[in-house]
């Protein structure tokens, strides 16, 4: 078995033998406070809209405020009118869309999950100890967990149907803030087709454990769960790679939390 309870040097063992394996897609990673946390987006947490054209109505509507008060600047099309027609034109129209198209305002919207608003973007890393880095930063609970995604096997196919929640694996080529190239960051969002529109789904729905006895496997998930109480050590091992909230975050606050833990370990 890869995955279940460890400790943290089982983990990076294990995250080893995962890696050294070439079964298919590069692996991602995500950590999460809480073991007992499900794979849900933010927006998931928010009272927005999981409507997909009625999301893209609400960021476009706010998106002149956050230009003009972070003096950043994206693309304005395509425009919502735009989106509608494509998005909504029927299951095919969507499929492809989602599946070779360009997913509509990619940056604007990094931006946005990385600044704190509501996203159905899930954000993963592409390196398994900055993930641990956000599984103990702030741990919650007795235990932690980090989650390792790989999209497709070594066929390099995946499969669907219009009645059926999808994963779709967004690539780290995008222009966005600097934390999204500290942390290596990249992103999946799940979407359904529900009758007469897309809407945004958990991840969970989709996601399954890993089968050594199944053939080709799509969209499968490893969940590591290690105990909290190694937070001391992997954050002091994590910081020799200068791993911390400052040179993941690169703001004022995230300095002010770098020093203080620093400093607290040393007294």
């Amino acid at each position: 078995m890869i995955d279940g309870n460890c400790t943290w040097d089982e983990f990076k063992a294990r995250v080893a033998e995962l890696s050294n394996k070439t079964e298919g897609s590069k692996l991602l990673f995500r950590g999460q406070a809480s073991s007992n946390w499900d794979l849900q987006t933010t927006l998931e947490r928010s009272l927005h809209p999981e409507d997909i054209c009625e999301y893209y109505r609400l960021i476009l509507r706010i998106k002149a405020e956050v230009q003009t008060y972070t003096r950043e600047n994206w693309p304005s099309e395509p425009n919502w009118a735009e989106i509608e027609r494509e998005v909504v034109g029927g299951y095919d129209s969507f499929s492809r869309f989602m599946t070779f198209g360009s997913f509509p305002h990619y940056a604007y919207m990094v931006y946005l999950r990385h600044h704190g608003f509501p996203s159905p973007l899930l954000d993963w890393s592409g390196s398994p100890f900055v993930a641990a880095y956000f599984a103990f930063r702030d741990s919650r609970d007795e235990n932690v967990a980090i989650f390792a995604f790989r999209e497709r096997d070594a066929s390099g196919m995946k499969v669907g149907g219009d009645d059926e929640p999808a994963i779709t694996q967004l690539g780290p080529f995008v222009l966005g803030p600097k934390r999204h190239f500290a942390q290596q960051a990249q992103y999946t969002v799940c979407t359904m087709w529900d009758k007469k529109r897309p809407y945004f789904r958990n991840h969970s729905d989709v996601c399954r454990p890993y089968d050594a006895n199944q053939q080709y496997q799509q969209d499968v998930i490893f969940k590591f769960v290690l105990p909290s109480s190694e937070r001391r050590k992997v954050l002091q091992e994590l910081q020799l790679y200068n791993l911390n909230a400052y040179s993941l975050f690169g703001s004022e606050d995230s300095l002010m939390e770098s020093l203080s833990i620093r400093e607290a370990w040393r007294e």
